[in-house]
């Protein structure tokens, strides 16, 4: 889907890029939000809730890296001074993405930035993170697993959610379906997790891992029910939502529950012939 036209990419041009080669990073990133705009605007209607407004910001990023990477910019120096003075999280957002096509060349300087990103207070420089940071994951999966193992051990209940997100099977990471040790071995370390917004993005993990790997969710469901931990249990629990749609007995038996309740649906065993 191209968003990008003509006028808008004068406008890029104009307003923000001419302007970063200036030094004049506090004009650049004012322009930002504007042209956001405008590439969302241009996002058909039927299309906006799959896209919205994070497409705009991964648009904007991919075009602005290639105009810099092509002129043999400082692309580090200058993302990094975007980002620095910033103060509105969808122009981070840009800074951000710009660092993470940067950093598939040199992902150690591009970390830091992450990290501090994933422990933001705002939700939507948090969202924007794991998302930039998955194409990091796909060009170096043993390096980002150290890391996201180091992470993991936060004490940053924003952090340890970050790394729940990063791993959700998405469109960037499908690969996971065919090496779904690569996550579980990450996310393990946060099976009793006790803060509920880490824990919360752990449970949805394996629920959407669930639709492709249902039998071995199954194992690992029955790994947390039998560690006798609430949080694990919790997150069994979560784990089933998908996968008591096909089963519900098998998974009622599994959490040893007469019923399954996710918001407004509830599957009660009596609802179902025993076989």
């Amino acid at each position: 889907m191209k968003i990008l036209n003509g006028e808008i990419e004068g406008a890029i041009q104009n307003k923000i890029m001419n302007r970063i080669l200036k030094g004049q990073y506090d004009l650049a990133v004012n322009n930002i939000p504007r042209i956001l705009d405008e590439l969302y605007a241009n996002i058909p209607s039927k299309k906006r809730i799959s896209y919205g407004r994070v497409y705009a910001v991964k648009v904007l990023s991919d075009h602005l890296y290639s105009q810099l990477a092509g002129i043999d910019a400082p692309v580090y120096q200058i993302a990094s001074n975007m980002l620095e003075k910033s103060d509105d999280s969808r122009s981070k957002g840009v800074s951000l993405g710009i660092l993470s096509f940067y950093g598939l060349c040199d992902y150690r300087r591009v970390l830091p930035h992450f990290e501090l990103a994933a422990s933001s207070s705002d939700w939507n420089m948090r969202e924007l993170a794991q998302m930039f940071f998955r194409k990091l994951i796909q060009k170096y999966p043993d390096e980002m697993k150290d890391y996201l193992m180091q992470l993991v051990k936060s004490e940053d209940a924003n952090v340890r959610r970050f790394v729940a997100e990063t791993l959700r099977p998405v469109k960037e990471n499908r690969w996971f379906c065919k090496k779904p040790d690569y996550p579980l071995s990450i996310l393990r370390s946060v099976f009793k997790e006790s803060s509920p917004y880490p824990r919360t993005s752990v449970g949805n993990n394996l629920s959407d891992l669930a639709r492709q790997l249902p039998d071995l969710i199954y194992d690992v469901v029955k790994e947390l029910v039998d560690s006798g931990d609430e949080n694990s249990y919790w997150i069994a629990y979560r784990a089933c939502r998908n996968l008591v749609k096909k089963e519900p007995i098998k998974v009622m038996n599994l959490l040893k529950v007469n019923e399954y309740k996710y918001k407004r649906r509830v599957h009660k065993r009596s609802d179902y012939k025993r076989n």
